[in-house]
């Protein structure tokens, strides 16, 4: 600072921090019950949940891969078996899913094995494509003009109306 300063205005800065002048002396009652908190409800918990779950990681069970038992189909359920009739519905939109699936990987193969392939796909792409045109044809067969609403009875319903216009080609 220059010598012809304005002292008044500009006070020099202390030259130690200054000490907290404490006005009690008892502690912070806000610090005792952090501390309290922590040692009477906090650990404890945090304890057992680390215990668990290090229990839990020697057991851990993938869950993408969940297995659901078979379940009768719609034609096995008796008349007003609802339970029985729930199980299968939901059988029939897991399987639906799956079915859904296979198309779409199929479809992948069909494409990667175009794409690398290039111009001479037809030839060298063969099997991928009749896979796919099988797979389409079943799928289309089974789940095709089903609409947006569609359920395990309506399905049973359109394979049962194939069933009679077979017979009734062969007869």
């Amino acid at each position: 600072m220059p010598a012809d300063y304005d002292k008044d205005a500009y006070p020099e800065p202390p030259r130690k921090t200054p000490v907290v002048d404490k006005q009690t002396a008892l502690p912070n009652p806000a610090l005792i019950l952090t501390k309290v908190f922590y040692y009477a409800v906090d650990l404890p918990v945090t304890t057992f949940r680390d215990v668990v779950d290090s229990i839990r990681s020697n057991n851990k069970l993938v869950y993408y891969h969940q297995r659901f038992r078979r379940v009768p189909d719609l034609t096995e359920c008796q008349e007003g078996d609802y339970v029985c009739c729930y199980e299968a519905e939901m059988q029939w939109r897991r399987d639906y899913k799956v079915d859904q699936e296979i198309v779409k990987v199929v479809q992948e193969r069909m494409k990667a094995c175009q794409q690398r392939e290039g111009d001479s796909y037809k030839q060298n792409c063969a099997r991928e494509i009749q896979q796919f045109n099988d797979v389409t044809k079943n799928y289309q067969s089974r789940y095709g003009d089903l609409g947006a609403y569609a359920s395990g009875r309506k399905c049973l319903m359109k394979q049962k109306e194939r069933m009679m216009a077979a017979q009734a080609q062969s007869a």
